[in-house]
């Protein structure tokens, strides 16, 4: 989720564009603000770490040699204009689930059987907006969920998807209430079996919540705080902390993006208590970065920038030499309108090949021209 409404743009769009995130209940900005201020937290950014570059867009022709990489963009499924498609979760059959925030759905995407677009289908409604999902055993995902504008709370809910089918209702279990008194929990990721790290981009923290052995019961508590996780209020509008993270067993770090200080960061995981066991490095910045997932193969990350509206291949290694690259939106595709998630299929030879991106059509941000479009689910094929 997450810069700013471009100078330029009708007021009359703009209204809309406002009015339409405030009847959504997308609007996390202000609340972040508020929980910046409540917690007395100051974003400040870490220290660069020697050699690494500032990184912009490369249309490349300045990688030096390295190969380009470029994405050749499919709409999979179109929803309505006004939804926020805030993540995805392709499953083992090629279907998907994806969460969208302004009605607070969970959505079923059929694995589609041509190149036409298919039907999404509502399967439930939360309580709250959902945010990130992850499958922590087969067909079984946990979604966590919080109340931005109301009680500023956080929840952990378990979908269990084993025995469904569609048409069915979905098994819904609420299993943790986080602890934070003001919290916004957003990315989120496997680090073990039964262990799950949630990052809180109002809270500037990662939690570690672990599963009891059946999935069914979960405790929380604080894996990390850092300065690089703060959320902005020193930028107008104020901008969410820490958004994205993800675990990399190849190289035994936690990589995670933080919108606001416009921070790639990475930790080094402990193999033996699964904690922290060094503090953040930089790895890339300069970006609005969003949601993104690792080709742990070629060792680099796809991240979205949402209101910037492009897909990122940023090396994992800062230290490694290759270059970033703008794999999609250099020059802009309206098809890819706030980008904020990217996460691989599920077919043998998907990962570092086929992704799929979510979007929210430029709620959040519309482009030059002010036009809000559908929000998609776009299927990418890198060459």
């Amino acid at each position: 989720m997450q810069p700013t409404t471009r100078r330029g743009q009708k007021r009359l769009g703009f209204r809309r564009t406002r009015q339409m995130l405030i009847t959504a209940g997308t609007i996390v900005l202000a609340v972040l603000a508020t929980a910046c201020s409540t917690a007395g937290q100051q974003p400040a950014a870490p220290t660069p770490t020697a050699g690494v570059v500032d990184h912009h867009h490369y249309d490349g022709s300045s990688l030096g040699g390295q190969q380009r990489v470029t994405a050749q963009l499919t709409t999979v499924a179109q929803f309505a204009v006004g939804d926020f498609l805030e993540n995805v979760a392709v499953r083992a059959d090629g279907s998907s689930l994806v969460t969208e925030l302004s009605k607070k759905g969970l959505w079923y995407v059929p694995a589609p059987t041509s190149s036409a677009p298919v039907q999404p289908v509502l399967i439930h409604t939360f309580d709250q907006p959902p945010f990130d999902l992850q499958e922590a055993q087969r067909n079984v995902f946990y979604v966590d969920t919080s109340n931005y504008l109301t009680t500023h709370q956080s929840y952990l809910q378990r979908v269990d998807l084993r025995h469904w089918k569609p048409g069915m209702p979905v098994p819904v279990q609420q299993l943790l209430k986080f602890p934070s008194p003001i919290s916004a929990v957003d990315g989120s990721c496997v680090l073990a079996p039964n262990v799950l790290l949630v990052t809180d981009a109002a809270a500037g923290l990662i939690w570690r919540v672990d599963l009891s052995a059946d999935g069914r019961k979960a405790t929380a508590r604080v894996w990390l705080r850092d300065p690089s996780m703060n959320p902005g209020r020193q930028v107008v509008p104020p901008q969410p902390g820490i958004n994205g993270i993800e675990y990399d067993a190849k190289t035994g770090y936690v990589y995670y993006t933080s919108t606001a200080q416009e921070l790639f960061m990475r930790v080094r995981v402990d193999p033996r208590t699964l904690g922290p066991a060094a503090a953040p490095e930089l790895v890339a910045k300069g970006h609005l970065w969003d949601d993104f997932d690792i080709d742990k193969s070629a060792g680099v990350a796809y991240i979205t920038t949402h209101r910037q509206n492009t897909v990122e291949r940023v090396p994992l290694d800062p230290h490694s030499g290759q270059a970033e690259q703008a794999v999609a939106g250099v020059p802009f595709d309206p098809q890819l309108v706030g980008p904020s998630r990217f996460a691989w299929g599920r077919s043998p030879g998907d990962v570092g090949a086929v992704g799929y991106i979510t979007t929210d059509g430029g709620l959040t941000a519309p482009p030059p021209a002010g036009i809000v479009r559908p929000a998609r689910l776009l299927r990418a094929v890198l060459g």
